[in-house]
């Protein structure tokens, strides 16, 4: 199994201050529209399926891999992905919470295995790997925010 977390904090010093609101609704537009938050050649295709107040249900291309999620919201804290289809199984969730100090931060936590692959194997051991790089969720979150930042600016938001 696979259990990766990483946590940015919202408002690094130098950047334009999200406020919990402006956060969460970049963590929706992104839930509803990967393709929004993504290279171009990552996210080909993602489209919402089907929708609830608590819910919605995406099917996607998302490097190369097609997959269907069903994204379940906690309104102005946590978005959680799981995985129904596709290479890996289980849960990946964002969750924007205050700490200590009262400063907003985005964590990623997830808990997957990959389909069809023998538990704690190399594929196993290299997607985890991956996942805890500087490349991996962590760069994602750093990206996301940034992509929301923008997304304001150009009152696309």
């Amino acid at each position: 199994m696979i259990f990766s977390t990483a946590t940015v904090p919202v408002n690094p010093p130098g950047q334009p201050v999200l406020t919990r609101a402006q956060a969460w609704a970049g963590l929706v537009l992104k839930a509803r529209d990967a393709r929004l938050f993504l290279p171009p050649e990552v996210c080909t295709r993602c489209e919402v399926v089907e929708e609830s107040a608590t819910h919605l249900v995406r099917e996607a291309t998302i490097a190369g891999d097609a997959l269907r999620e069903i994204v379940c919201f906690e309104p102005g804290r946590k978005v959680s992905f799981f995985q129904a289809t596709g290479p890996r199984e289980g849960a990946i969730v964002n969750e924007l919470f205050e700490d200590a100090a009262g400063a907003l931060q985005l964590r990623f936590y997830c808990y997957l295995g990959l389909r069809d692959r023998t538990p704690g194997g190399p594929e196993e051991q290299a997607e985890q790997a991956w996942m805890d790089s500087e490349q991996g969720y962590r760069a994602a979150l750093l990206s996301t925010l940034a992509r929301t930042r923008e997304l304001l600016a150009q009152g696309r938001l």
